[in-house]
């Protein structure tokens, strides 16, 4: 059974750093993207940012510069270095990976198989 467990979330100042992280298990994702999307209360879940096997990384205009994806494909997992976090980065974030890249733009969900249950992530002002 394929499980992505993410964690790191929780209730944070603007302007501070947080750092998320998801592990994978139940098989490996070496071949294909890792990535984080969010979704705020009222509003569809978006892309975050995702990073292929190359290491190539994408990332949503709105979080450019301010945050960092990773992963590590020996231990099968991926993080998501939050800096400079504002109160607009509030929402349930959710690790996502599919076992190889589809024709599916790799900013849409329907590129990912497999998804996490969410973790909160509360900025406050």
């Amino acid at each position: 059974q394929v499980q992505l467990v993410e964690s790191g979330g929780g209730l944070v100042q603007a302007g501070v750093s947080l750092r998320l992280s998801c592990a994978a298990s139940g098989r490996t994702f070496t071949s294909g993207p890792m990535g984080w999307f969010r979704q705020a209360p009222g509003k569809e879940r978006e892309f975050v940012a995702t990073i292929i096997w190359s290491g190539t990384t994408y990332y949503a205009d709105s979080v450019k510069g301010r945050f960092t994806i990773s992963r590590d494909n020996a231990k099968n997992t991926v993080d998501l270095q939050m800096n400079s976090v504002e109160p607009e980065d509030t929402a349930v974030y959710y690790c996502a990976a599919a076992p190889a890249i589809s024709s599916w733009s790799l900013r849409a969900a329907r590129a990912y198989a497999y998804w996490g249950q969410g973790t909160q992530v509360t900025v406050s002002s």
